[in-house]
């Protein structure tokens, strides 16, 4: 694939490097020259400066024949744009621009633009360590409004049944591991204690989910 990579910060150049050591072909747009030194004197993919919105730009780095572009500044605004014009104008189905700011990020996900919050990212991880005993997402969506928690089914749960558990339109169980082996959940299936559960949970309602494991009277 030939894939560009606008913005050469710390992300845009690891993730530069990263691409081309997986054998694709790599264009890195930066507005400063400057920020190529961050790339390591064997890469071999082009450098071109300037913006990652302008079209003239874009044709040097190969936009014509660009499968997927990134765009990793450290500016929203820039990244969105660049997004849309690769999107738009060029016709690159596979598109991704960093967030810095949550709110806005799910505005530009109903634009149809996948994107990459890094503030929610980060917060997500801040409490994972902070908080170890709690549920954590071991995936959180670009809005930051669905996540992915591991949680060990406790004793007052065992025997209970999906419908006993889940609670639509706010968490599901999708999975569970028992003595080392995966399964996706069906109907029938009778949870043990132990079991490490998988749920799918709106992130303003992980709290209540939290509640539901550990209140045995519920």
């Amino acid at each position: 694939m030939h894939i560009i990579v606008v913005g050469c910060g710390r992300v845009g150049s690891e993730l530069a490097v990263t691409l081309e050591a997986a054998g694709h072909s790599i264009a890195v747009i930066d507005k400063r020259t400057a920020a190529f030194g961050r790339l390591p004197e064997s890469f071999g993919g082009q450098t071109v400066a300037g913006y990652g919105f302008d079209r003239d730009t874009l044709a040097v780095a190969g936009v014509e024949r660009a499968d997927a572009l990134a765009a990793v500044t450290n500016g929203d605004n820039s990244n969105i744009v660049t997004a849309r014009v690769a999107r738009e104008s060029f016709g690159i189905e596979r598109v991704v621009a960093r967030i810095y700011d949550p709110r806005r990020a799910s505005i530009f996900q109903r634009l149809g633009i996948p994107t990459v919050a890094t503030v929610a990212w980060t917060t997500d991880q801040v409490l994972r360590r902070l908080l170890p005993d709690q549920a954590h997402g071991e995936w959180l969506d670009a809005t930051g409004t669905v996540a992915l928690v591991e949680r060990a089914i406790p004793r007052h749960l065992a025997g209970s049944k999906l419908a006993q558990v889940n609670r639509p339109g706010s968490w599901w169980l999708t999975t569970v591991t028992r003595l080392g082996r995966a399964q996706v959940t069906t109907d029938s299936l009778v949870l043990q204690e132990g079991d490490l559960a998988h749920f799918v949970v709106a992130v303003d309602q992980a709290a209540e989910l939290e509640r539901r494991l550990t209140n045995k009277e519920q």
